[in-house]
């Protein structure tokens, strides 16, 4: 054996990614034909119908068992069940990122299995840790705090389950934090279908044990343990056979974990979270602002009014992610004319739906809310709110997809500097929109503020990813000089 042979034999990194690697070489994929494109906007078409359909058997299967869990539960503690439900929902932030940050990642390894096993194993060892650390916390300090004081439960039985319960939610969160990194690699891989079937299965899964638990007149925490257990459950089904059946090539493992590639990965994620948590700001200020200034009463139908349209966010959010890792494989392969003309198309798509919808809700809105939640005041729902909201949802939909295109090649720093031009402005608009005009203010001073700031930043960072303008790659370069020690 000669000595590049022996160095390449005990760097661990290629003694893995030689386990990992397919029995034939992996060549480039040709050029594009119009055949080629075509199957490939038919199977963007079926993505995008398999995700929709299984959000919305998502997001009806909590509606299907939410009066069985109330009435066999009871108000104080299906009550204490949503409080903790909702600070699990408040910890989004514990994932890093790293689950965009792979998203992208992956789309840039197209016939690379080996860095795509790399940078698989090298997410999971890292939200694994931080999983790990949250139970570790959780265990310690948990059964510290008073958990029904804090939520004021005055009932003795569910006080006394109250510790129980909050081990449970946010345990089953922690441990999803790595198992969920499973619906990105599919989707990052194009396999939409199939990780929409899982997360169907895990909606269904859920909703039949409940209701089982429930007919069996099994214990509350029981009950509840069957809802929150449910989706890390499948997610780690999904994970097994994805990787042991279905991927083994791309299976991570202890030995495939890159410092290197970890940090550059990490940093990438930390990039989306602190976006996203810039946007989160921008856009949630609104409630605070209408409470503190119009008071809780109006806060209460301004709440109500914008669940309603956030149905279209909803939509607008679901059809980015399957679009996502589509940009950024397409511009890996150089395919530029492609990705701007389904962008096109995905604007002109958002445009009609979140537009027709939108107008929709402007004409019966009212009437909706009422047969939703009973009696309003119609002068807090006034039509030049309704039309606020809409033309808000149509600005933010239209340029959706621009954005998925930046967030493909990890292009943020256009966003950056939209959003936290809009934050800014857009504080100072609605508070003076709401002191002039009341409600209806509020989506005017947002939707002025939106086109003046993130308008041009994201026409600027779209053009600049088209244009092959890409943030720096400090993995691809350390690899190329440990390829090119070997080679010495």
């Amino acid at each position: 054996m000669d000595v590049r042979a022996r160095r390449t034999c005990r760097d661990p990194v290629n003694r893995a990614a030689s386990r990992v690697a397919p029995a034939r070489p992996v060549t480039p994929d040709p050029v594009p034909t119009s055949e080629a494109a075509g199957d490939r906007d038919r199977r963007v078409t079926v993505d995008l119908a398999a995700a929709m359909v299984a959000k919305g058997i998502g997001l009806a299967a909590p509606l299907v068992v939410t009066p069985a869990c109330f009435g066999y539960l009871g108000d104080q503690r299906y009550g204490l069940w949503m409080a903790v439900t909702a600070l699990t929902g408040m910890a989004w932030f514990a994932d890093l990122g790293l689950g965009n940050g792979l998203l992208t990642r992956l789309s840039h390894h197209v016939t690379d299995v080996r860095a795509q096993a790399r940078e698989i194993s090298s997410a999971f060892a890292t939200l694994g840790a931080v999983a790990v650390v949250l139970v570790t916390v959780l265990v310690a300090v948990g059964p510290t705090v008073p958990w029904a004081g804090l939520f004021g439960v005055t009932d003795a039985r569910v006080a006394s389950d109250a510790s129980a319960m909050v081990l449970l939610c946010f345990g089953a969160f922690a441990v999803n934090i790595p198992f969920s990194l499973i619906q990105r690699i599919q989707y990052a891989r194009g396999q939409v279908v199939r990780s929409s079937v899982w997360q169907s299965a895990g909606a269904l899964v859920a909703m039949v044990a409940v209701l089982g638990a429930i007919t069996a007149g099994w214990s509350p925490l029981v009950v509840i343990g069957c809802a929150v257990l449910a989706v890390p459950l499948t997610n780690l089904l999904n994970t097994v056979a994805y990787f042991w059946f279905q991927e083994p090539a791309l299976r991570p493992g202890p030995t495939l974990v890159d410092r290197t590639t970890a940090v550059v990965l990490l940093r990438l994620g930390l990039q989306f979270f602190a976006l996203t948590t810039m946007s989160s700001l921008a856009l949630n200020m609104d409630s605070p602002l209408v409470a503190y200034l119009l008071g809780p009463s109006v806060a209460a139908h301004y709440a109500v009014v914008g669940k309603l349209f956030a149905v279209l966010s909803v939509f607008v959010g679901l059809v980015g992610m399957t679009i996502w890792p589509v940009n950024g494989i397409a511009l890996a392969r150089g395919e530029v004319a492609w990705v701007r003309r389904n962008t096109r198309r995905m604007v002109l798509l958002y445009g009609v739906i979140v537009g027709v919808v939108g107008g929709a809700l402007v004409g019966f809105g009212p009437r909706l809310i009422e047969l939703w939640v009973g009696d309003i005041d119609r002068a807090e729902v006034s039509l030049a709110l309704l039309a606020g909201l809409a033309g808000w949802s149509f600005l933010v939909a239209v340029t959706s997809p621009l954005i998925m295109v930046q967030n493909s090649v990890g292009l943020l720093r256009p966003q950056f500097v939209g959003w936290a031009s809009f934050l800014v402005l857009a504080a100072g608009l609605k508070v003076w929109g709401l002191r002039q005009f009341g409600l209806a203010g509020l989506p005017v001073a947002a939707c002025l503020a939106y086109v003046l700031t993130i308008w041009p930043a994201v026409f600027v960072g779209y053009r600049r990813a088209l244009a092959g303008d890409r943030p720096r790659r400090p993995v691809r370069r350390a690899k190329e000089r440990t390829d090119a020690h070997l080679s010495g």
